[in-house]
Order: C-alpha cells, then structure tokens, then sequence
C-alpha cells in the first residue's frame, strides 16, 4: 500500500474513517440528548413526590389537629356532665 493522498484505497478508508467519526459523534449526540431528557423527567418526578410529600405532612398535621380539638370538646362534654350528676346529688343529699 501506498500512502499516496490520491491513492483510491487511502481516500476510500478515510472516507469510511470520517464516516464512523460522524456515526459516533451522532450517537454521543443522541445519548447526551437523552441524558438531559431522562434528568429532567427525573427532576419532575422528583418535584411531584417532594410536592406529595408536603402535602401528606399537612393533612396529617391538620388531623392530629382536628383530633386534639374532638377530644377536648368531648372532654368538656363528658365533664360538664359530671359536674352536672354531682350537682343533682348534692341536692337529693341535702335538700
């Protein structure tokens, strides 16, 4: 073989040579485009659990709240009710 610029062999491997270059540099193209795409769609994700997240902690948050109110209103119920038996027994014991 000679290394003769003009020789059809050499400018027949170069060819193919620039032709490989260009099909990887497409494909490194391809995966860096599919990178970014795959990133953002994780970063959405990633927003939508954090937002679901928060959400959970409120509404758990507003039920312990809602709970303690109910059982302090049931508290004052109940002992308002007792207060109103031993009332009604101390004016049957002394009346």
């Amino acid at each position: 073989m000679t290394s003769d610029p003009k020789d059809p062999q050499t400018r027949l491997i170069a060819e193919q040579l620039g032709h490989t270059l260009d099909l990887i540099r497409a494909e490194i193209s391809s995966l860096q485009v599919e990178q970014a795409h795959q990133a953002g769609m994780s970063s959405l994700r990633l927003t939508a659990l954090e937002d679901k997240a928060a959400d959970f902690e409120k509404r758990l948050r507003e039920l312990t709240e809602s709970a303690t109110q109910f059982k302090l209103l049931v508290s004052l119920a109940v002992g308002g009710g007792m207060l109103s038996v031993i009332a009604l027994l101390r004016s049957l014991v002394n009346p």
